[in-house]
C-alpha cells in the first residue's frame, strides 16, 4: 500500500481514473492548481492526494460550474482555513497544558472547535 502522498500514478493511468484528457491534468498544471511529481526522466508523477485535489477540481468546475480562477481562489482559501485550523488546534493543545497547571481558571479558557470543510453537495 502506497502512502497517500506518494507519487505513483502516471498521467495516462490519471486521466483513465478520472475519466479526462491528459491534456487537462496539463493544464491544471500550467494553471498552478496541481504539482506532479516529477522522474528523473521528466515524467509526471500523482500521488493520491494529487487525485483527491483533482476531483474536488472536477466537481468545482463541472458540476458548481466555477471557472479556474475561481477553482484557484477556492484553493487558496481551503488551504488557508486548513492552516488556521491548525492553529487553532495547536493553541487548544496549549491552552489545555496550561489549565491542567491550574494557571487559567477553566471558566476563562472556554475554546470552541470550529471546523471548516468544503462541502460539495451532488445530486
Amino acid at each position: 500500500m502506497h502512502s497517500y502522498d506518494e507519487p505513483v500514478y502516471l498521467i495516462s493511468v490519471v486521466a483513465t481514473m478520472l475519466n479526462i484528457h491528459p491534456q487537462t491534468l496539463r493544464q491544471y498544471e500550467r494553471e498552478g492548481l496541481v504539482e506532479p511529481s516529477r522522474t528523473q526522466g521528466r515524467m509526471r508523477l500523482y500521488s493520491q492526494r494529487d487525485i483527491d485535489r483533482m476531483k474536488l477540481i472536477l466537481r468545482l468546475t463541472r458540476q458548481m460550474g466555477v471557472n479556474l480562477a475561481g477553482v484557484d481562489i477556492v484553493l487558496q482559501l481551503k488551504e488557508q482555513i486548513d492552516k488556521m485550523q491548525e492553529e487553532i488546534d495547536l493553541l487548544r493543545d496549549e491552552l489545555s497544558k496550561v489549565n491542567r497547571n491550574g494557571s487559567v481558571h477553566v471558566s476563562k479558557a472556554l475554546v470552541t472547535k470550529n471546523a471548516y470543510d468544503i462541502i460539495i453537495f451532488e445530486d
